[in-house]
């Protein structure tokens, strides 16, 4: 090697140090003191721009993919928990309440009505006339409450029948017998009661039978009189008639009385 060759290396060598020492130099004047500020760095442009790419590209395919079916009507329409049957509504407390004050008030009604009130000791509930009103008509038997007497309606009055036997007799039943409020026969005319004519077989004599006792009737003027007609004749055997005891002859004061 030469010395100019020599000189030329080391002339190289010099500009080579002093440039990495100037490079050195300039590095450590751009490097931060660790208490000072730092400054960040912007990211690179690149990855934003391929993100971006990447966001439309996904927009793109959601697009172009296909969208699920909505679900039919009557799925929609189908009964939910909520849309079933309500349960009934409860009953407010004041409700008990209230059911319990109406049985008590209704309880004593039911003791009132039942508790005799009236002058013959009867309840209220057997003075109320019944819902169904009587038909007046000839035939109509009626008892009131507090009275054994049945009477029977014709002629435009009410008629005593005296005996069970006149009431036999005349074919009257006693599930056809009303029973009536006390005093209802106050607002009608009373007529002649009905009693039982008799005579035994064989015989022209004819009795009233009255109380259980046999009154002849002493001619046809007085029967007509009365008010009887043949009809209202019964024949019953002599021993029967005979048998009753002999009562005051119709009119009175013309016996004795024949026997039957």
């Amino acid at each position: 090697m030469s010395k100019n060759d020599s000189a030329r290396l080391d002339s190289l060598l010099d500009w080579l140090a002093d440039e990495v020492a100037a490079r050195l130099r300039a590095h450590a004047d751009a490097t931060p003191s660790p208490g000072g500020p730092q400054l960040q760095a912007p990211p690179p442009a690149a990855p934003r721009v391929v993100a971006a790419e990447r966001a439309g590209s996904a927009a793109n395919e959601t697009e172009k993919a296909p969208r699920p079916a909505a679900p039919p009507e009557s799925a929609a329409q189908e009964l939910r928990p909520e849309d079933a049957l309500p349960s009934p509504p409860s009953l407010p407390s004041h409700a008990a309440q209230l059911m319990g004050r109406l049985a008590l008030g209704l309880l004593v009604a039911v003791v009132l009505i039942n508790i005799p009130l009236s002058r013959g000791g009867l309840a209220l509930a057997r003075m109320v006339p019944s819902s169904n009103p009587l038909v007046i008509r000839d035939g109509l038997l009626v008892k009131e409450a507090d009275e054994p007497h049945v009477y029977v309606y014709g002629g435009g009055q009410f008629h005593w029948v005296t005996d069970l036997a006149a009431f036999e007799h005349l074919g009257y039943r006693w599930e056809n017998v009303h029973e009536v409020p006390p005093g209802f026969l106050e607002g009608y005319e009373i007529g002649r009661p009905i009693y039982l004519l008799a005579k035994c077989p064989g015989s022209p004599h004819i009795y009233r039978i009255e109380n259980g006792a046999r009154r002849w009737i002493v001619d046809i003027a007085t029967f007509e009189a009365e008010g009887y007609v043949w009809a209202d004749v019964r024949t019953i055997d002599c021993y029967t008639l005979r048998s009753m005891p002999e009562g005051e002859t119709i009119p009175p004061g013309r016996g004795p009385a024949p026997t039957p």
